[in-house]
């Protein structure tokens, strides 16, 4: 990776959260590696994209829909950290915002390594 590919450009991660708000697998997993590793808090990873896909379809199917703010980026190396807060609306119509860190190792242009670091508890309590 180049120092320029190093940092990723606003579209970019525009791009990536703009797949995940809009529940988009198929384009959400074009940003992954085809032997990447997910990891969503504290739940055990998952490998391969198509893997990771079928993890993300059943997470989208557990909410109504989010909405990711993602006001610090920055990189090092071949990885990128993202901090924000993500909004998560529920199927009862009511929402919760959490507060998030996503750590990504990449491959060239592609995620290898996909962290997030949240405390997902609040989403599913009572």
């Amino acid at each position: 990776m180049t120092a320029a590919a190093r940092t990723p450009s606003p579209d970019w991660l525009a791009d990536l959260f703009s797949s995940i708000d809009s529940q988009d697998t198929a384009r959400f997993k074009g940003f992954l590696a085809d032997d990447a590793e997910f990891r969503f808090g504290s739940a055990p990873a998952v490998v391969g994209r198509e893997q990771i896909g079928a993890a993300v379809d059943g997470f989208f199917a557990s909410i109504a829909g989010c909405q990711h703010d993602v006001p610090s980026t920055w990189s090092t190396g071949d990885s990128i950290v993202c901090e924000g807060e993500v909004t998560y609306r529920r199927h009862d119509g009511s929402e919760i915002t959490l507060p998030f860190v996503n750590v990504f190792n990449m491959s060239g242009r592609l995620i290898a390594r996909y962290k997030i670091y949240i405390d997902i508890g609040p989403l599913y309590a009572g």
